[in-house]
């Protein structure tokens, strides 16, 4: 019984993070922190990943960073 409540507890858990970290607060704040800011100056092949990136997380294939 005790297995099958510490399951749900980290699925709720996992639940919460994920809604969290997908958060545009959270977004804005881990922009202000320098290991999550991207340099202005990235080659051009380094940036098309990115977007590439960006897309594959929104579930679409648009370019958001231009």
């Amino acid at each position: 019984m005790t297995t099958n409540n510490n399951a749900k507890k980290g699925e709720r858990l996992a639940t919460e993070v994920r809604r969290q970290f997908g958060a545009e607060a959270m977004t804005r704040f881990l922009r202000t922190l320098p290991a999550f800011r991207t340099e202005a100056d990235i080659p051009d092949r380094f940036r098309e990943l990115l977007d590439r990136l960006d897309g594959a997380e929104d579930g679409d294939i648009g370019l958001r960073r231009q």
